[in-house]
């Protein structure tokens, strides 16, 4: 059994990331726990709604209750990169040449390296961002579907539209989809680089609860998605996506839903966390489980690896994370 270190956190904590090796845990409170060389925190917000890890960069960025959006450095250290007083900051995404999106009622913003920021109005309010993995170009998901809009360029904005409620967004990592979490118990997905006019739309239903975790394999041939008893793991290798495929469903626990998943950053390997505190390890190749932790106080909320993928730390709704080595 790999060996796990525990940290016990006051409170919920929303989600943990590393930073290279150090490992970072972000509370509800606001507060920011990083292992280096002992335990550091970093006081960042007043009530922290998310934190992400920037892709492009090697920093996180937060937004918080108190309206702000923060980008936090390995080392603890805190930049502010927008406020915007009496609003709650609960969507935030990191694109290239460090550039940033935030939202906030009908309006996503892009705040460039220079500090200029534009605005992106919407008919809806904005649910979720992402950045595309080339080109400075987001998506917007918002009710009834996601708008992709060129930063930099004066070009009309392109509507993707699919009835519902569309709650977060992702590309994936060769951009040629795009796939949202839904209110309703399901994803949708979109085909980028068919032709015109070509059905682009991919379906992915049938799960027992909504869709809170997404992580794609290293090399994006996989998506694995919580909102089930098991992880569900679409997949992507083929022109069409996963369309007329069925999904493999790796970790199946009878009735213990999953609440988190996270791919290895190397190897086609899940980690994936339970509504108990559980956390599986399966590998995709031939649905082979280990045991990395044994249920515990609360329902997982976040799971990442280091850079390395030696380690893996993981946060729940009770404050009991930790960080497990995989290697011992």
């Amino acid at each position: 059994m790999p060996t796990v270190a525990p940290l016990d956190l006051e409170g919920h904590v929303v989600a943990t990331h590393f930073l290279g090796d150090i490992p970072f845990f972000a509370t509800a409170a606001g507060t920011i726990h990083r292992l280096d060389g002992g335990e550091k925190v970093t006081e960042a917000h007043q009530g922290l709604l998310t934190c992400i890890r920037d892709p492009f960069s090697a920093t996180l960025l937060t937004g918080g209750e108190d309206g702000k959006v923060l980008r936090i450095g390995h080392d603890g250290s805190i930049a502010e990169l927008a406020e915007v007083p009496r609003k709650w900051i609960s969507v935030v995404a990191g694109g290239p040449q460090g550039a940033i999106a935030y939202a906030h009622g009908r309006s996503s913003f892009v705040r460039l390296a220079d500090g200029t920021t534009r605005e992106y109005p919407e008919q809806r309010s904005v649910e979720g961002l992402a950045f595309a993995p080339k080109g400075l170009r987001i998506a917007a998901a918002r009710y009834n579907g996601v708008t992709l809009h060129w930063v930099g360029t004066s070009g009309a904005p392109v509507d993707l539209d699919w009835k519902g409620a569309h709650t977060g967004v992702t590309f994936s990592p060769d951009g040629r989809f795009l796939v949202t979490t839904m209110q309703e118990n399901a994803l949708h997905g979109w085909k980028l680089d068919g032709k015109p006019g070509e059905a682009r739309h991919m379906r992915m239903t049938g799960y027992p609860a909504k869709v809170k975790s997404l992580s794609w394999s290293p090399k994006g041939k996989w998506l694995a998605s919580s909102g089930a008893p098991a992880a569900i793991v679409w997949p992507f290798s083929s022109k069409e996506g996963p369309m007329g495929k069925a999904p493999q469903e790796l970790g199946t626990r009878s009735d213990i839903m999953v609440t988190q998943v996270s791919f290895h950053p190397a190897e086609e390997v899940l980690a994936i966390g339970f509504i108990d505190g559980m956390i599986l390890g399966v590998r995709i190749a031939d649905g082979k489980e280990a045991l990395l932790r044994r249920p515990g106080k609360g329902a997982i909320t976040g799971l990442s690896w280091s850079t390395t993928g030696k380690l893996l730390a993981f946060s729940s709704e009770a404050g009991d994370c930790g960080v497990i080595d995989i290697s011992a």
